[in-house]
């Protein structure tokens, strides 16, 4: 009642009281400077204390840490992945409006901060540490105000010391060791409701708030420049300050140990804007980056393919309204519309195009290479028509060498930090002993063999494989006159057949995939095509797969509709 003034976020007086003694504001939860000034009589008569503002971090009795939670591990993690991204050229306001307004959403939502803490959990660990350390705990204790601070002065989180205290004491008293105060909590609990945090949802996150401001950056870039070393996960706890000691149990919440998966990064974004009821996100318009039109001019680019393509991808799109912003735009909760991979459904339009204009049976795409290269021979104009088998050669011969320099950097990537980690206080000495016995073998082995020298790190680009428009390899200005004719006034392709991956999708929700792919199963073209956009986006092909099935079925959706009704009266 004392403290009249406005917020400066949201203008509104409606103060509340940390246990620090802060005021904050009950309506935007913004946390300010100013402390309250308590009268106490108690202690002396006409005498006033000013309250501590903020409750200093308990240091542990050995290792010099601090007390910290795994929350704020997650927040740290964010935090770098998040000046990472900016470093890359992604909007500044992504890490202090956005991703920082989704992170306090989760906590909140997740009753981990900016709300009344659960009196249940409180009570629950109040009474493991009765039983471990036989003191009374309070039975009708109230539930308490856990907030957060992230603003960047403190850098760390304001947690309620009265759990604290109480989650220390569990920690200490129980055999399960971790450095964190909760993180032996933290794995035990089931929050399956709550979408517990992950490493892979720190991607989904940033994902999230990608997709939010339209950034010119796919999931499928975001993952590759995680494995490339450019944005913070793999051993990410290196970044972690010296006061943050990270063992135990931590190390199975933070210590990641494979490749972030597609599939896994893009469910948890689709959970996470549901769990948060985030609103529509905004439009993606046909001049946003993430439209069809747009990622299919990136990825012919990319393959190399001739710039007329184009015009046949954007008839596709346009055809079978998957271009429409009702049908791009995500909108969280909404299970009647399917999510859209924009990059997958990119290189899947470029498939079908191929498959309308060579048919890829491995037969009609040569024949008409060869009529090409007779063209080519008698060509006096001087444009140069496009040669299947020509480009076939050119681009297998450099995914070769890429597919096979990814391979030995994948198998030669060491997953074990330098610095020693250890899940328990026993075997420290013995992990440490053992980490400098093998420190010691590498350097007697380097002095055998010579100073070996480490790969560098290659410097971020949205292009893996790059075509010069000088060098004869590249097709990007090549014809498709020879395999087109005209028809009513508009290119049509000479190819009057085609066919079906699919004739029948399966049930997503049940097989996980629309169509079932094997590779004996499928010409070699088809594979080889699909082969070329796995690794420019680094998935498995039968996922690039499911999304041509999906397109085939809505552009030949009427003639297997037909056929389909006409087996049904046959087979009656």
């Amino acid at each position: 009642r004392d403290f009249n003034e406005r917020c400066a976020q949201c203008s509104e007086v409606n103060w509340g009281l940390t246990d620090g003694g802060r005021y904050y504001c009950r309506s935007c939860h913004n946390v300010t400077e100013r402390t309250r000034e308590v009268v106490n009589t108690d202690f002396m008569t006409n005498s006033r204390v000013q309250t501590i503002s903020k409750h200093p971090r308990k240091q542990e009795k050995t290792g010099g840490g601090c007390e910290w939670y795994v929350c704020e591990g997650f927040q740290l993690v964010l935090k770098k992945q998040a000046e990472a991204l900016e470093a890359l050229g992604v909007c500044p306001q992504m890490k202090d409006e956005i991703l920082c307004n989704f992170w306090r959403c989760y906590l909140q939502k997740s009753k981990q901060a900016y709300c009344n803490r659960p009196a249940g959990e409180t009570v629950k660990a109040l009474s493991v540490c009765e039983s471990s350390t036989d003191v009374d705990s309070e039975p009708d204790r109230p539930s308490i105000l856990h907030l957060l601070s992230l603003s960047e002065s403190e850098g760390d989180l304001q947690t309620d010391c009265s759990f604290a205290s109480s989650m220390s004491k569990v920690s200490e008293n129980t055999s399960v060791y971790s450095g964190s105060v909760d993180g032996s909590l933290y794995l035990m609990k089931n929050q399956k409701e709550k979408l517990r945090m992950t490493m892979p949802m720190t991607l989904s996150f940033c994902y999230m708030a990608l997709l939010w401001l339209r950034e010119p950056m796919t999931l499928s870039e975001l993952l590759r420049f995680v494995v490339e070393g450019h944005i913070p996960y793999l051993n990410v706890f290196r970044l972690f300050p010296e006061k943050m000691k990270l063992c135990g149990l931590d190390l199975k919440i933070f210590c990641v140990e494979s490749w972030p998966v597609y599939e896994e990064v893009h469910n948890k974004m689709l959970e996470l804007a549901a769990f948060l009821d985030l609103p529509r996100f905004p439009d993606v318009t046909d001049n946003c980056f993430l439209h069809p039109d747009m990622l299919c001019i990136k990825y012919l680019m990319e393959a190399n393919l001739p710039d007329e393509l184009h015009n046949w991808t954007c008839r596709v799109v346009k055809k079978i309204g998957i271009g429409e912003v009702d049908f791009l735009t995500l909108v969280p909760g909404n299970k009647s519309t399917r999510k859209v991979k924009y990059d997958i459904l990119a290189a899947a339009v470029i498939i079908v195009v191929l498959k309308l204009l060579f048919l890829l049976d491995d037969n009609y795409e040569w024949l008409l290479s060869d009529l090409a290269e007779e063209r080519n021979k008698n060509n006096k104009e001087g444009g140069q028509y496009f040669e299947f088998k020509k480009w076939y050669e050119v681009v297998k011969h450099s995914l070769d060498v890429e597919q096979k320099k990814l391979d030995e950097e994948r198998a030669k990537y060491v997953w074990r930090c330098e610095k020693p980690l250890f899940y328990s206080v026993k075997n420290k000495s013995k992990v440490l002993k053992r980490r400098q016995m093998v420190v010691n073998l590498q350097n007697q082995f380097g002095k055998l063999s010579g100073p070996v020298q480490r790969a560098e790190k290659p410097n971020p680009s949205s292009f893996q494989l790059s075509w010069s428009e000088e060098n004869t390899d590249c097709f990007h200005g090549h014809s498709l006159k020879g395999i087109l004719q005209e028809k009513r006034g508009l290119l049509t392709a000479m190819n009057p057949d085609y066919w079906l991956c699919t004739v029948k999708l399966c049930n997503e929700r049940l097989c996980g995939h629309l169509a079932h792919y094997r590779e004996v199963d499928f010409p070699q073209s088809y594979h080889f095509v699909l082969r070329l956009f796995s690794f420019l986006l680094r998935i498995q092909p039968s996922y690039i797969h499911d999304e041509v099935c999906m397109i085939e079925h809505k552009l030949f959706n009427k003639k297997l509709y037909k056929k389909l009704k006409y087996n049904t009266v046959l087979r009656k």
